[in-house]
């Protein structure tokens, strides 16, 4: 039992020593959702706000199709267990998840990007008010909403954003990794 705490102490030890490396990196915590922000600034030219705590939105697109709207990101280890939408209005939601979690899994879930899906916030509000879904922490989302917002892999013919050969090689950094 001890030598199992002793374990614990050195391995807690070294995700210190990472998660203080990758927020020098990011310039933000090493939690999930700050290095979700990180990467879709970094590959999909976001300006983030000065503030992880922004209300509403963690920046704005300053290039490309969508440049000056502003964008709430957000990083998932599976999106199907549902997505929290702030009171706080943006125009787009964009969501990084990992694959979906197998029932009876093991709760950890290893940081991955698997999809991208790009949410139109006032379209997806106007659908989930007209099927009656509360709207808030962990908001249930249909596989047809998911498929119709999915930017990465593929995507789904419609989104206001296409990725370029070289933001799909970025996103792919973070895929499944063989270990």
């Amino acid at each position: 039992m001890t030598e199992k705490l002793h374990q614990l102490a050195a391995l807690l030890q070294a995700r210190d020593d990472l998660d203080a490396r990758i927020a020098a990196l990011t310039g933000r915590s090493a939690r999930p959702g700050d290095i979700g922000e990180f990467i879709a600034a970094q590959v999909f030219d976001i300006e983030l706000s000065g503030t992880a705590v922004q209300a509403g939105y963690d920046g704005f697109f300053r290039s490309g199709p969508l440049s000056g709207r502003t964008v709430n990101v957000k990083a998932y280890g599976d999106v199907f267990t549902g997505i929290d939408i702030s009171p706080h209005l943006c125009d787009f939601y964009l969501i990084f998840s990992g694959p979906p979690r197998s029932l009876g899994a093991v709760r950890h879930h290893r940081w991955q990007i698997s999809a991208a899906y790009l949410f139109d916030t006032p379209r997806l509000l106007e659908t989930l008010a007209s099927r009656g879904v509360k709207v808030g922490i962990a908001t249930s989302i249909r596989r047809a909403d998911l498929d119709g917002a999915l930017i990465f892999p593929g995507t789904n013919g419609t989104s206001p954003l296409r990725l370029t050969l070289e933001q799909t090689a970025l996103l792919n950094l973070f895929g499944a990794h063989v270990t």
